[in-house]
C-alpha cells in the first residue's frame, strides 16, 4: 500500500503542531505562564484535528505517524532547545521509524 504525498504532507504538519505545542506549554510551565501554557494546548489540540484528516484505520494512522513524530521530536530537541543527543536515542529513533515502515508496508508482505 502506497502512502500518498498528501498524507505525509498531513503528518508533517500534525508533527508539527504536536511538537510546537509541547514546546509552547514547556516554556508556559518554565516561567512564561498560564497564557502561554493554553496557547500550547490549543495547539495540540490542532495536532488532533490534522493528524486524523488521513482517513486510515486508527492503529495504522497512529503507527505510522508515530515515527514521524519522533524525528521531529528529536531534532526539535537538538535544534530549538540545543539538547545533547545520546546514541541511544538516535538508535531509538531508528527503530522507532522501522516500526512505522512495517505498520505502512507490511500488511502487503505474505507472513
Amino acid at each position: 500500500m502506497r502512502m500518498s504525498v498528501v498524507a505525509w504532507l498531513i503528518f508533517v504538519v500534525a508533527a508539527v503542531l504536536e511538537v510546537g505545542g509541547d514546546a509552547i506549554i514547556r516554556i508556559g510551565l518554565r516561567g512564561s505562564g498560564l497564557a502561554v501554557i493554553a496557547a500550547g494546548f490549543a495547539v495540540v489540540g490542532c495536532y488532533g484535528v490534522t493528524v486524523n484528516l488521513v482517513q486510515w484505520d486508527f492503529s495504522r494512522l497512529l503507527g505510522v505517524y508515530v515515527g514521524v513524530f519522533a524525528t521531529l521530536s528529536v531534532l526539535c530537541g537538538r535544534f530549538v532547545f540545543g539538547e545533547s543527543i545520546p546514541p541511544s536515542t538516535w538508535l531509538g529513533l531508528v527503530i522507532i521509524v522501522a516500526g512505522g515502515l512495517v505498520i505502512q508496508f507490511g500488511a502487503g508482505l505474505r507472513w
